[in-house]
């Protein structure tokens, strides 16, 4: 194992004191956006070499963004799936070098940084052994499987020179960057409420996957997908469909409820939610799955607003994922783009005045202040309109977001979503999870960043 200060970072020292770092370049960067230099040739010397701790379905996502970036070199892969090594070789021109446990990834100086992509219950005994070994870390959200793990990975990050960033790539795009300017500015007036959703109704979209045919106790390392879960036979339901129990994953509230609340929590610059209700329920896709197809939660933040998140794999009305920001003065609509509705309320009591006797009624009516007010009111509703606000579209979210990534380990100083963002995101996960089990109200304690007792 590297010391507490890690290994030499030599090879990165030169973007960090060069002209390009100090200046526009890594600013565009960190904006997610191209420059020549970027698009450039890198000298071998000056590549950040990369091991991928798992190659499933979203590390491969992970890579193809990654060699698009020329700062990066993959040159390490490790799975339980000796089919997912082989494709990630594959893809990556064949450079990378398989290993058989990833403790060999770590214990291998040449290698500087590592994408762990494993299932969530192995999460918090790599990052702290990549930590160790002087690697810096991204990994996938949710950063726990359990809530306590949150400080131990914060301590273990500030006891080191490592970067780390987690992977809820939505707020490295310049859509969301944007949301949160427009809501600073106050344009949306008071904000009381945030609606936030994921809803699909596929197989595929409950996490019922397909598994590979040559998929047998030859190809897949049962023992090493287990690790610290509960032993169990030999599975590849388990196996390739792991989100669906709880023996390795926290279901909908980790998966998809994570995204939303690192989301949310960035755009409307907050740090967690004070209280948390949750409710779920399997209704249809019972077979290979003990965790829900259903959730809704109520969160209530202190700064004043409260937040629904919801998520079905039974229908898609509100297909795909979405944010809807409600304020007193307009509304702001999160996705690909961002459009805001102005709000135009007008005061109508008329079902009411009409109770008062007629004489009274009358002079309500005749009242100029009562006609300038709706006059007013009506030409405000007649000039209303939806307007898409501009903002440059920049790289796809897991591109921004890996570049991201690259401009923390450029500078050494940790991203936005360092581990302290990351273990709140997970946690309201875990609230979820706990208020859904205890059928109570969880609630957060703010002091020691941790549910409260």
């Amino acid at each position: 194992m590297a010391s507490k200060q890690g290994k030499d970072i030599s090879r990165r020292g030169f973007l960090r004191n060069s002209a390009w770092a100090a200046g526009a370049g890594l600013g565009a960067l960190a904006l997610g956006t191209r420059s020549s230099m970027v698009s450039g040739a890198v000298a071998p010397s000056d590549k950040i070499t990369v091991g991928y701790i798992a190659t499933g379905a979203r590390p491969q996502q992970i890579m193809d963004a990654m060699l698009t970036v020329p700062q990066f070199e993959i040159v390490a892969v490790c799975d339980a799936y000796k089919g997912r090594v082989a494709r990630a070789i594959e893809r990556c021109g064949g450079r990378p070098k398989a290993y058989d446990d990833y403790t060999k990834i770590l214990g291998d100086k040449s290698i500087d940084a590592v994408v762990i992509a494993t299932p969530d219950h192995w999460h918090i005994q790599m990052a702290i052994e990549a930590i160790q070994a002087g690697k810096d870390v991204y990994i996938e959200k949710p950063l726990t499987f359990t809530v306590d793990e949150g400080v131990k990975l914060i301590e273990a990050v500030k006891g080191s020179d490592r970067i780390l960033q987690v992977g809820s790539q939505g707020i490295s795009t310049n859509a969301q960057k944007k949301a949160k300017e427009v809501i600073a500015s106050g344009k949306l007036g008071q904000v009381t409420m945030v609606r936030a959703y994921y809803n699909r109704n596929t197989a595929g979209g409950a996490w019922i996957y397909p598994i590979p045919p040559d998929a047998n106790e030859q190809t897949v390392d049962w023992k090493q997908f287990l690790g610290s879960a509960p032993a169990q036979p030999f599975n590849l339901e388990r196996f390739f469909r792991w989100r669906c129990y709880k023996d390795y994953s926290g279901g909908i509230p980790t998966d998809l409820f994570v995204h939303l609340a690192t989301t949310i929590h960035f755009v409307m610059n907050v740090a967690a939610p004070s209280m948390v209700m949750g409710m779920g329920g399997l209704y249809r896709w019972k077979s290979s799955r003990d965790v829900a197809d259903t959730v809704n939660a109520s969160l209530a933040y202190r700064e004043g607003f409260m937040v629904n998140m919801s998520t079905t794999f039974n229908n898609t009305l509100s297909a795909g994922d979405g944010f809807q920001v409600l304020g007193t003065e307009g509304s702001l609509v999160i996705g690909e783009n961002l459009t805001f509705t102005p709000e135009t309320p007008m005061e109508d009591d008329r079902w009411v005045v009409r109770s008062w006797p007629s004489q009274l009624e009358q002079a309500y009516y005749a009242d100029p202040k009562l006609i300038a007010y709706e006059t007013a009111a009506k030409a405000r509703e007649a000039a209303a309109k939806s307007e898409q606000i501009p903002f440059e579209p920049g790289d796809e979210s897991t591109l921004a977001h890996v570049k991201s990534w690259l401009a923390a380990i450029q500078s050494r100083k940790q991203p936005y979503e360092c581990v302290e963002v990351g273990h709140r995101a997970a946690a309201v996960a875990h609230m979820v999870n706990r208020s859904i089990q205890t059928q109570s109200a969880v609630l957060w304690d703010f002091d020691k960043q941790l549910i409260k007792a």
